[in-house]
């Protein structure tokens, strides 16, 4: 174990909010994120329908639950595996979210009814290149939001996790497109030194997304140069973009 790695343990064992989580069991710090998003913002009450995108390893359903009790219904999405949580109203999908077929799976299990609330702390894969891990962020939310569109009740809630850099506040401009009110905010239990930011939108106003993929997927380019090299072409392309509008 390196130095880095030691000091990043004894940085946890010194957070509030982690070991605040371990005494009561939740899984994660990001619980009281949540917790407390909702307790500024009042997106999401008791009897809500919630789709978490990203809920691996479960801190956001658990306060979820928390929160919409027994009279409402939380849908969970990750690619990982997530350990069943106790109870009837709250059903995990392991499943590509930006994939249809995984999106149909939580219409099929919510139908007839639509959720009044997406939720997502997901964290795209972290390089350490500060233009690289914002375009990633960038990319993963406005895939957030795309599903949120196809899915959300009108007048329903929208949060989501996003990392902070030159494409911040244009993602706020495309959230403002389709919901009333948009709140960029950061909870107490982000470390001060994280670059995450959320963005809380309330009152869908139920248009249709109508937005080009911001960044197009090249299955062929990506065999033939490096992904950072890749990613690295796609921010350009996504600033040009910017620089035209």
């Amino acid at each position: 174990m390196g130095r880095k790695d030691k000091r990043w343990i004894l940085q946890r064992k010194k957070d509030f909010y982690y070991n605040l989580a371990k005494k009561q069991k939740y899984r994660s710090r990001a619980t009281f994120k949540l917790f407390q998003l909702n307790e500024k913002f009042r997106f999401m009450k008791e009897g809500d329908i919630v789709v978490d995108l990203g809920c691996a390893p479960g801190g956001w359903l658990q306060a979820a639950r928390e929160i919409v009790g027994d009279r409402g219904f939380v849908v969970g999405v990750d690619l990982q595996s997530v350990k069943p949580l106790p109870y009837d109203n709250v059903k995990t999908i392991k499943g590509d979210m930006t994939k249809e077929e995984t999106i149909q799976k939580i219409r099929e299990i919510l139908y007839p009814a639509k959720p009044t609330v997406v939720i997502s702390d997901a964290s795209p894969n972290i390089s350490g290149v500060w233009d690289v891990d914002h375009a990633r962020s960038i990319e993963l939310t406005t895939i957030a939001l795309k599903i949120a569109t196809q899915l959300l009740k009108e007048r329903g809630n929208f949060v989501v996790k996003v990392f902070q850099g030159d494409m911040f506040m244009d993602y706020v401009s495309l959230v403002e497109k389709y919901f009333e009110k948009v709140y960029p905010t950061k909870p107490r239990a982000s470390r001060k030194e994280s670059s995450e930011v959320y963005v809380v939108a309330k009152r869908y106003t139920g248009k249709p997304w109508e937005e080009e993929e911001p960044i197009k997927k090249e299955e062929k380019i990506e065999e033939q140069i490096g992904t950072e090299e890749l990613l690295a072409k796609k921010i350009k392309e996504m600033r040009k973009l910017k620089a035209n509008k």
